[in-house]
């Protein structure tokens, strides 16, 4: 196979949850942009649709949808009306998340539970509905958004949302699992580790420890808004073929310090 045509996702079909802004909408532009046509949904129906048009603008075809991924009915509807349209979805990214910051003896229970249900929840439910069509196929790629956080602790100086970081960790192994279980239907699961990235979700932790993150980051930078598109390209085309259950770190170096 050419190496064109190992990173060659033309008419492929893609679901982005909370594809309607920050790294969602980061990773769906780059799927429309390498040829996919791509669905993307989240709570808030109007920015998808706006980031829906815009892909379209690119040359794919598009959808989008008002969905909580906590929601088995929302859940579902998605991917009904995904297969109806396309007749197969071949990528999912589980990208939706939530985070709420407090000190861990201050942080209300359903707080916890919220981020819980959204970072760790949505991403079973999502896999857990799309998985019926990619294992009837017999193929497929599940990419999950974990997070630096999933992996080690955070200073409290700059990051104080255990729920948080023990959402990310369970999305991690949450993918090793079930890469584990679903190989064998030709499936592929695999997650993405972003550090910080200036998005809304972020914004806060970046302006009270911007200086500290940047001190612990080797290339002594942020994440763009083009960093992560060729991670998830890599992982949802055929370059990536024989990796699974692994998780790919994209933190400017942070984790090797």
């Amino acid at each position: 196979m050419h190496i064109k045509d190992l990173f060659d996702i033309t008419g492929k079909i893609a679901i982005v949850t909370g594809g309607g802004r920050g790294l969602g909408q980061q990773i769906a532009e780059g799927f429309a942009e390498a040829g996919a046509n791509v669905v993307v949904c989240s709570r808030k129906l109007e920015s998808c649709e706006e980031v829906s048009e815009g892909l379209k603008k690119l040359g794919v075809k598009s959808l989008a949808f008002k969905c909580d991924v906590t929601n088995p009915e929302d859940v579902k509807n998605v991917v009904e009306k995904t297969v109806e349209t396309f007749g197969r979805i071949d990528i999912l990214v589980n990208n939706s998340g939530a985070t709420w910051g407090a000190p861990v003896e201050e942080m209300p229970l359903q707080a916890w539970q919220k981020v819980l249900n959204v970072n760790a929840t949505g991403t079973f439910l999502m896999s857990q509905e799309v998985g019926k069509v990619m294992i009837e196929q017999k193929s497929g790629k599940i990419i999950n958004i974990a997070s630096v956080a999933g992996l080690q602790g955070s200073n409290p100086k700059y990051m104080n949302a255990i729920g948080y970081n023990a959402s990310k960790g369970a999305v991690i192994t949450f993918t090793k699992d079930l890469a584990v279980k679903w190989g064998q239907h030709g499936i592929y699961v695999n997650a993405i580790a972003p550090g910080f990235f200036p998005t809304k979700m972020s914004k806060g932790l970046i302006d009270q420890g911007g200086e500290a993150i940047l001190e612990g980051t080797p290339l002594k930078k942020f994440g763009s808004n083009t960093d992560l598109k060729g991670v998830a390209l890599f992982l949802a085309a055929p370059a990536s073929n024989f990796i699974t259950g692994d998780v790919v770190i994209v933190d400017g170096g942070a984790h090797a310090m």
